[in-house]
């Protein structure tokens, strides 16, 4: 039975992220506040920990896993982003949604999308900030839910319902709307999911 560990929401200890990332490192799944939901993640680097996170959330494997950089300039290792595509991103990053790109090569082919695609978050939340920082790569970012199921908000559940799980960060209840999700991967706009996040101004 994993961890339950609360962490300062606004101005996260270091220690309890340092903690986190010794998990990650290891191969370790965590659960994890973001700017939306609650989120279950991994080293996007260790291909046995993503198998094993498929596991613990009884994922299909063909389901879609996206993942968090810490700011703008890391999404360029990422994916390819033109003119267009930073623009959009610039105006709405760090926020509650996730865009979809063309891959670059950095990016393991167990994550990578139908058609080389990506899907990228910079969420505007400290505590999940501080972890890809401090790890000093992307955390891989799915809801905490499973599959078909709606997001769930209480950290304590989602260690309880996911007893895998290493350590679950609980920065008090959690969303329930997910992240908007945005195709800009063949140069328009396209919204593939509405969620938390406006998106009058994107389309």
């Amino acid at each position: 039975m994993g961890i339950l560990l609360p962490i300062n929401p606004e101005h996260p200890e270091p220690r309890k992220i340092r903690r986190a990332v010794e998990i990650l490192e290891k191969g370790g799944v965590i659960g994890y506040p973001t700017d939306t939901v609650y989120g279950l993640g991994c080293d996007l680097f260790n291909k046995q920990a993503i198998e094993t996170l498929y596991q613990i959330k009884g994922m299909q494997r063909d389901k879609n896993l996206a993942f968090i950089c810490p700011d703008l300039g890391d999404i360029a290792r990422y994916a390819v982003v033109e003119n267009a595509a930073y623009r959009v991103l610039k105006r709405f990053l760090p926020g509650p949604y996730c865009f979809v790109l063309q891959a670059t090569r950095e990016v393991p082919k167990i994550v990578q999308m139908n058609k080389k695609t990506v899907g990228i978050r910079v969420p505007s939340n400290p505590v999940t900030l501080a972890i890809v920082r401090e790890l000093g790569r992307p955390i891989i970012s799915t809801t905490a839910a499973p599959p078909g199921e709606d997001p769930m908000v209480d950290p304590w559940e989602i260690k309880e319902r996911f007893p895998a799980l290493e350590l679950v960060l609980d920065a008090g209840a959690g969303g329930n709307l997910p992240t908007t999700i945005v195709d800009l991967s063949e140069g328009d706009v396209r919204i593939l999911r509405e969620g938390a996040g406006p998106i009058d101004e994107l389309v």
